[in-house]
């Protein structure tokens, strides 16, 4: 095991403002004992975060069991990157173990930490494999053309010509009952490859259940017993 470093100081002036020194310290705290728990921790990153989709990350990882059946549960824990760099330590004096200092200078933007001890081999494969198709929001590039069509519109109630679709830019009419495209088209291109989308495209997408985006986890660091290692 690597060598313990708990009983140095922390000193909490310079992380989040609203949280007391007591929630700090608990943290902290919360942090330490996870890497004294388990045999290693991963630093990941993701992108289009959901609650929906993470909660399934969650529920993979609570569970108790792992392949092999023996009993290793984890623990996630997102958001407050300053709290998680002072837990971890941020310089060879104040990290709680052995180059924990170089998980924490990778813990930037949108990051979590997972802390088990199942097998190496089970959590990255879990990792490589996980994509959820999600909806776009704005600001997402398509990454392919978009096409509408008549067949697509029938489905909708003739309420939403003038209360969405127009809208969001849809060049569509009421006929017989139905909504369809005007002048006759058979398909309107609603977004095209290498576009920006828009807040009201994203609105027009989900509408239609068109998912172009997806819900990754990245691995970026991996630490075990005083051993740091990079991943991407």
């Amino acid at each position: 095991m690597p060598r313990s470093k708990r009983a140095r100081l922390v000193p909490l002036t310079k992380t989040t403002k609203r949280a007391t020194r007591e929630h700090k310290s608990e943290f902290v705290q919360e942090v330490r004992n996870a890497v004294d728990n388990h045999e290693q921790l991963y630093l990941f990153s993701y992108e289009n975060m959901r609650s929906s989709k993470f909660k399934d990350i969650r529920m993979h990882f609570r569970s108790k069991e792992g392949d092999d059946g023996m009993d290793m549960p984890s623990k996630i824990m997102l958001g407050k990157n300053k709290l998680l760099q002072i837990s971890l330590g941020r310089t060879p004096e104040d990290e709680y173990a052995d180059n924990l200092r170089h998980v924490a200078k990778e813990i930037t933007e949108s990051v979590g930490v997972l802390f088990t001890s199942r097998p190496r081999s089970e959590v990255e494969e879990y990792f490589a494999n996980f994509v959820e198709p999600d909806f776009a929001r704005a600001g997402f590039v398509s990454p392919r053309d978009v096409f509408i069509t008549n067949e697509m519109l029938f489905n909708h109630p003739v309420s939403m010509v003038e209360q969405q679709f127009r809208k969001q830019g849809l060049p569509v009419k009421i006929d017989n009952g139905k909504i369809v495209l005007l002048d006759g088209l058979t398909q309107y291109r609603l977004c095209k490859e290498g576009e920006t989308l828009s807040p009201d495209k994203c609105k027009a997408l989900t509408h239609f259940g068109i998912k172009l985006s997806e819900f990754k986890v990245k691995l970026v660091c991996r630490w075990s017993g005083g051993e740091f290692e990079k991943l991407d």
